[in-house]
Parts: C-alpha cells; structure tokens; sequence
C-alpha cells in the first residue's frame, strides 16, 4: 500500500474515531438523564403501592423501539441493549 493510501486510512480512522468517542459521551450524557428519570418514576411507583416492575411496558417499549429501528443495529441487539438499560433501571429504583 502506497504511502499516501495507508495516510489517508489512518486519518479517517482517527476521524471515526473521535466521531466515536462524541457519540459515546453523548449516550452517557442521555442514559444518565435516562436513569434520573426511571428513578423519580421509581418513587411514584413506590409512592402510589405499585410494583416496579411492569413487563408489560417494557414490552411496549421494546416493542414500539423495534418498529422505529431503520438499522443496521439488529432487532436481537436491540433487545439486549434496551433490556439491560431496563434492568440497571428497575435496580436502581429499589
């Protein structure tokens, strides 16, 4: 490979790169906000006797998440990621 070539790679991985790095930090910020919100919902819950866990809205959100998905991400990594952010959130209420 060319010099010119290998440069020109290794700039636009740098650049993916940072894109990548922004992004992250973008999905911190908003799983943050994300969980302030699960936890107020968690004292209401809490508040009004009712349980935290609640798979039918869980489903409706997996569900209306899956309709709105234009990809490349996959409906099953989908899932896994929603139904992880969904656990850490119902841990986080109790």
């Amino acid at each position: 490979m060319r010099k010119e070539a290998q440069s020109d790679f290794s700039q636009k991985l740098r650049e993916n790169r940072r894109n990548l790095d922004l992004l992250d930090q973008k999905l911190l910020t908003l799983l943050n906000r994300r969980l302030r919100i699960s936890l107020e919902i968690g004292k209401i819950k809490k508040g009004i006797g009712k349980k935290i866990h609640d798979a039918e809205r869980e489903r409706e959100i997996l569900d209306r998440l899956k309709r709105k998905n234009k990809g490349p991400l996959k409906e099953r990594d989908l899932r896994k990621i929603f139904t992880t952010i969904m656990q850490v959130s119902r841990k986080s209420q109790i």
